[in-house]
């Protein structure tokens, strides 16, 4: 799969009129919280914050507010948020905004009030959380709004950050995509390294259904037509029709004939996803909504 194409958060995201995925369900707490923790214990390192501990006096009060800096789409706000309150709970978060919700420059994402010294703190960390993952959602709605009207939907896959899979994802169902798996274990996907090695489409699937329960979905990956004849004829429940062209999935959808689900996938970029969704298909992967997104320039601005 390539990387988006020339294409910022700012070129893909929707402008602020535009309202995006604001329903999503929040992710839990627990899920939240090792996360946070773990990034902060790496930042603080062995001795703390040095800087804020020599600067900001200890009783020091402080409000800094968390500014869009370009158009995008929110996501991540409740780890930033976690990223204060584990600093210091005597920090106070007022919340302006959602994740999901569509962001213009200049809009306050929530203000922040309390002891400066845990601001400064938590401050990159909670940053990062929130650049990395709203850049995540802003070039998925970007791309999601590429194909507006056709019945495809945009999905991501497992080229994940490792330990930020379950966040990665929840910031493409934030900006309007979906999921692919979210493990090896959830659902069978045999791709062309499997099918080699068992020495053919039939023999792995044979294999697989000798091994796995009566809930699990079957998915094959197939870059011919003659595999997709194959898989379908076997009763798969997915097909992956890797790098073909619109023509070629236009008439794997027609021979697919409802059969299964048809996925297309490789070389998606904003510019081709139109037309990779006219051809069809049910489903669309990029990898780079994950792997490559860029972050989106969120601050923490000083108020006094």
């Amino acid at each position: 799969m390539t990387k988006v194409a020339s294409a910022s958060p700012a070129q893909l995201a929707p402008q602020a009129s535009h309202q995006t995925h604001s329903q999503i369900s929040p992710l839990p707490r627990v899920m939240l919280e090792p996360l946070v923790r773990a990034a902060l214990l790496e930042d603080l390192g062995r001795a703390g914050d040095i800087t804020s501990d020599a600067i900001a006096p200890a009783g020091a009060q402080a409000t800094m507010t968390l500014t869009a800096r370009d158009h995008g789409v929110l996501a991540g706000l409740d780890l930033a948020v976690l990223a204060f309150q584990l600093i210091d709970p005597a920090i106070r978060i007022d919340v302006a905004g959602a994740d999901g919700a569509a962001l213009a420059p200049g809009q306050v994402i929530a203000t922040i009030s309390g002891p400066a010294r845990g601001m400064l703190t938590a401050e990159r960390t909670a940053l990062n959380f929130l650049g990395h993952l709203s850049g995540i959602a802003s070039v998925t709605n970007g791309i999601v709004r590429t194909i507006a009207g056709q019945k495809a939907r945009i999905v991501c896959t497992r080229k994940t950050t490792p330990g930020l899979r379950a966040v990665e994802k929840y910031a493409v169902r934030a900006g309007g995509g979906s999921n692919h798996r979210f493990g090896l274990d959830d659902a069978v996907l045999v791709k062309d390294n499997h099918i080699a090695i068992a020495g053919g489409v039939a023999e792995a699937i044979r294999r697989v259904r000798a091994s796995v329960g009566h809930m699990v979905k079957v998915e094959v990956e197939v870059d011919a037509l003659t595999q997709l004849h194959e898989a379908l004829a076997l009763g798969v429940d997915a097909v992956l029709l890797d790098n073909m062209t619109p023509e070629q999935l236009r008439e794997a959808v027609a021979i697919t004939g409802g059969r299964a689900i048809t996925e297309a996938s490789g070389r998606v970029t904003a510019a081709t996803a139109p037309a990779i969704a006219a051809a069809g298909v049910d489903l669309i992967s990029i990898g780079w909504l994950t792997h490559s997104a860029p972050v989106l320039d969120i601050g923490l601005d000083w108020q006094g």
